[in-house]
Order: structure tokens, then sequence, then C-alpha cells
């Protein structure tokens, strides 16, 4: 069974015991419990619900693991050639992992 799921604008696939990185939810502690309600599509062994946009009574629990982790460094690179103007700026994302821990539906 799986779920597709709506997490801070993203929508990402969901089974059970996966572990998800979603941009970062403010104000959560380590092994806190969060419940996310916006479930677009729901499938049970071949049988396929879509919602209309969100299934009815539908729903996914998750566990925080680790409320920030820091993505890959991104390197910005900006050049004009002939001018003289170089800009090196650089950018980690921050993210929450999650792992889900049940579905409901």
């Amino acid at each position: 069974m799986y779920v597709i799921v709506e997490i801070n604008g993203q929508q990402f696939k969901a089974e059970e015991g996966k572990r998800l990185f979603v941009h970062h939810i403010q104000d959560v502690e380590n092994g806190a419990t969060v419940e996310f309600d916006k479930v677009l599509l729901v499938d049970n062994e071949g049988t396929v619900k879509v919602g209309a946009p969100t299934v009815d009574g539908a729903k996914v629990v998750c566990e925080v693991k680790s409320p920030l982790v820091k993505g890959d460094k991104v390197i910005v690179f900006k050049k004009r050639r002939r001018k003289g103007y170089r800009r090196k700026n650089g950018h980690r994302q921050q993210f929450t992992e999650l792992t889900i821990k049940q579905i409901i539906a």
C-alpha cells in the first residue's frame, strides 16, 4: 500500500517504514509525531482511489527522526565576460527527516 501525500507544497510517495526528506518543518522536535491529511491518491494492492482534490478520511502519520538536516551544497557562480564581474555563492537547503509510521486510508 502506498499513498501520494502533499507536504509543504511538494508531493511525495509514502509507504510504511520509508524515510522522507521534506522541506524544513518549523517547531518540531526529535521523536515527535506529525500527521498529514492532504492525501491525493491511495493505492491498496491495485485498488486505486483518487481524491478530488483529497481522499476523505485518509492521513499519513510520521515520526520526526531529525528536525534539521542540511542538504548538499550547491555553488552559484555568476560572471559577465570582459567586465570583471564574478560572484561565487553557496547554498545548503534545510530538510526535516521523517519516517512513515502508519497510513490510514
